[in-house]
């Protein structure tokens, strides 16, 4: 029997989160993965019971986490925990030989550059074994990988907007982007800045030139840290991304031209005739991007759903192209509109 046709078992290891909800809705479609393993840090509750959405879609008992549990079940998990957390638990699951999609950022860096930003690494030896899942970029190592760091939702905009200009850039000039992302990016737990009446008929921007990801843009794109300007905003809308991106540019080029010769063969990447939206990307894992020249000043736009293209169904792509599927499968490409 072929492998596509043979059920593999998947789990997810954190599922009580807006991107676990956005797994579940995929997972319990897909034609190949079967979802046997649902857990999170408590256990004794139900998917359901998590997230009534799914009230009569999906009843599947939730678990504590357990890793010997999880990987005796499962041939890849998710593991949509914070950081840190996620260390605790690739280290055993692949010494299991279970396959691994991490959310969190515990294998996005290189071990310097995390722990200026995040907390001591606990499981360096598997800093070297890991895979970047952009698959724009890496999509033959991921094919390949045990562990893929999925990325973040910030530099999942900017770099696939960026990657295209590298070469046409002028060198040592700053990078701005100007980005935007809806509340549910925060994730559900309950804070001060995400609080309703703060969030309302509002606009902000938060941890400007040192958010977190902002050294993962310079990383991936092999930049230095200081040529990149990176400015997140959060707006009051439940989902969507979109970065505004500046450049300075040397020589004559077409950059339309360029772009979609770029990305040519990328299925979830659409280049646009007219500046980019949140609306039309939301619920799918397209990444929309437009280009506009002014001299030598490039203005690149693009927008992603944070929770599905930012992180879920990004993550799912990666488990396909790791389970030797086919990278669209069961992949959402119809956006919620209106």
């Amino acid at each position: 029997m072929s492998a596509t046709k043979t059920k593999m078992n998947v789990g997810i290891i954190g599922v009580s989160g807006y991107t676990g909800l956005e797994l579940v809705k995929m997972l319990i479609n897909h034609p190949t993965f079967n979802l046997n393993y649902v857990a999170n840090s408590t256990g004794e509750t139900t998917v359901d019971e998590l997230h009534p959405s799914l009230s009569g879609v999906c009843e599947l008992e939730v678990k504590k986490a357990d890793v010997d549990e999880c990987a005796a079940s499962c041939s890849l998990v998710f593991l949509a925990v914070p950081h840190k957390t996620a260390m605790a638990f690739v280290k055993p699951l692949m010494k299991h030989g279970t396959k691994v999609v991490d959310f969190s950022a515990d294998y996005r860096l290189t071990q310097d550059v995390y722990e200026e930003y995040y907390c001591p690494h606990t499981d360096t030896e598997n800093l070297e074994n890991v895979v970047y899942g952009l698959p724009e970029m890496f999509r033959e190592e991921i094919k390949k990988a045990s562990l893929v760091a999925n990325p973040g939702c910030y530099p999942t905009s900017a770099i696939l907007g960026l990657l295209p200009f590298v070469n046409n850039r002028v060198p040592g000039t700053p990078i701005i982007i100007d980005a935007k992302t809806g509340v549910s990016g925060a994730g559900k737990k309950l804070d001060e800045v995400t609080h309703f009446v703060n969030v309302n008929d509002n606009m902000f921007a938060y941890k400007p030139f040192f958010h977190r990801h902002a050294p993962e843009i310079a990383q991936k794109l092999e930049i230095d840290f200081d040529e990149v300007n990176f400015v997140p905003h959060l707006v009051p809308l439940t989902r969507g991304m979109i970065s505004s991106i500046y450049i300075q540019t040397q020589g004559e080029f077409d950059a339309e031209k360029i772009v979609k010769e770029y990305y040519k063969d990328e299925p979830y990447v659409r280049i646009c005739k007219n500046p980019v939206d949140m609306k039309n990307t939301a619920g799918t894992n397209f990444c929309d991007i437009y280009v506009k020249q002014k001299g030598n000043l490039l203005f690149i736009s693009s927008s992603i759903d944070n929770l599905l293209r930012g992180s879920s169904s990004q993550a799912l792509a990666n488990a396909n192209l790791m389970m030797g599927l086919d990278e669209s499968t069961g992949i959402p490409n119809i956006a919620y509109v209106p």
